[in-house]
C-alpha cells in the first residue's frame, strides 16, 4: 500500500452562524429546507417526518435487533420497506480497509488532514458552535491514545475519500449521500439523535454497541431540532436519567452490538446513540432519496 495518489484537500472552513442577523439565519434555514425537500423528492421534509413517524406507529415493539446474513439490492430493499431496523453480517469484512492496521493506518494515511471532535461534544453534539480541533490524522490517533478525560477526542461524520478507496458498498439506494467515516477509541459516543434519511453504517474495525428507538417515541425523547432532517435527544440510554427525563420510561429503546464486518440499516428517523466499545473505525452511507418506509 502506497501514500495516497493525490495531495488529500484540505477541510473547509466551517461557517460563523453567529454573525447572521436573525432574518439571515431565517432565510438561510429556508433555503436548506427547500433544498432537503427537492434533493428527497418529497414536497416538505416536515410532511416527510411526519409521515415516518404515523408508519412507525403500526410497526411491531422489537425485543432485539435481527441478524441476517449478506444481502443484495433486491432483498435489502425489500426487507428495509419495512421500516425496521436490521443487521447484516459479512457486508464489509472483506473491504480492503477491513485488513488494514491501526500501524498501516498511521503509516500510510498519517498526513491527511481531519477535524476532531473535542471538549464536551456530547452536551453539545448539536450546536453549531461544537468545538472542534484541525489536525493531521497522525496528531489525531497520536492526542487520542493519550488522552486521559474519559472522553476522548473522536473524529466523526468526516469525508475520508482517501479511505473510500478501500471500500466496496452495495447500492442499496438510488441515490446515496458520500461515506462518513467515524474513527475513535472506546469511549468515543455519538449521543441519541436521529436523522431522517435511511442509513446503512459498515463496522470495519472494532464493535460498538446503539440504541435504537422508533421514531414515534420522540415524543417520549425530549427532541430539539438541528436541522429539518437532524433531531438530537439530551436523553442518555447508557446513563439513563428518568427523574430528569420521565417519559423516556416509555420509549421502545433497543441495543445491539455492532461486530466487525457487519452493517446495520438505520430507517429514516429511528433514533440512534452509538457508543464505541473498542477502537473503531467505521463508516456509514445517508440516501438520499424518498425513505423506503414511504415508497408504498
Amino acid at each position: 500500500m502506497t501514500q495516497p495518489d493525490h495531495p488529500a484537500r484540505p477541510l473547509p472552513p466551517r461557517p460563523d452562524l453567529a454573525k447572521l442577523s436573525q432574518e439571515q439565519a431565517a432565510a438561510r434555514k429556508l433555503a436548506r429546507d427547500q433544498r432537503d425537500a427537492r434533493i428527497r423528492g418529497v414536497a416538505s421534509v416536515a410532511e416527510m417526518r411526519q409521515a415516518i413517524r404515523a408508519a412507525s406507529a403500526g410497526l411491531p415493539a422489537l425485543a432485539a435487533i435481527p441478524r441476517t446474513g449478506p444481502l443484495k439490492t433486491a432483498a435489502f430493499r425489500q426487507r428495509a420497506a419495512a421500516g425496521l431496523p436490521f443487521l447484516m453480517s459479512g457486508m464489509a469484512s472483506r473491504w480492503p480497509l477491513a485488513a488494514m492496521t491501526l500501524p498501516d493506518l498511521r503509516q500510510h494515511f498519517g498526513q491527511l488532514p481531519v477535524r476532531a471532535r473535542v471538549g464536551d461534544y456530547i452536551n453539545t453534539a448539536f450546536a453549531p458552535d461544537r468545538a472542534m480541533q484541525d489536525m493531521t490524522l497522525l496528531d489525531y490517533l497520536e492526542r487520542a491514545a493519550a488522552d486521559e478525560s474519559g472522553l476522548p477526542p473522536y473524529l466523526g461524520n468526516l469525508e475520508l475519500r482517501e479511505l473510500n478507496r478501500l471500500c466496496h458498498w452495495p447500492n442499496f439506494f438510488d441515490k446515496m449521500g458520500p461515506p462518513r467515516f467515524w474513527i475513535g477509541p472506546a469511549g468515543c459516543i455519538t449521543p441519541l439523535h436521529c436523522d431522517y434519511d435511511d442509513n446503512v453504517f459498515a463496522q470495519v474495525w472494532g464493535s460498538k454497541r446503539v440504541w435504537l428507538a422508533p421514531p414515534h417515541h420522540d415524543q417520549y425523547l425530549y427532541p430539539k431540532e438541528a436541522n429539518a432532517i437532524l433531531f438530537g435527544s439530551p436523553f442518555d440510554p447508557d446513563h439513563p436519567d428518568l427523574e430528569r427525563f420521565p417519559l423516556a420510561r416509555q420509549a421502545a429503546l433497543v441495543c445491539c452490538e455492532v461486530q466487525p464486518g457487519e452493517m446495520l440499516y438505520i430507517p429514516a428517523g429511528w433514533y440512534h446513540q452509538v457508543s464505541s466499545l473498542t477502537f473503531s473505525l467505521s463508516s456509514n452511507r445517508w440516501a438520499r432519496g424518498r425513505p423506503l418506509v414511504l415508497s408504498a
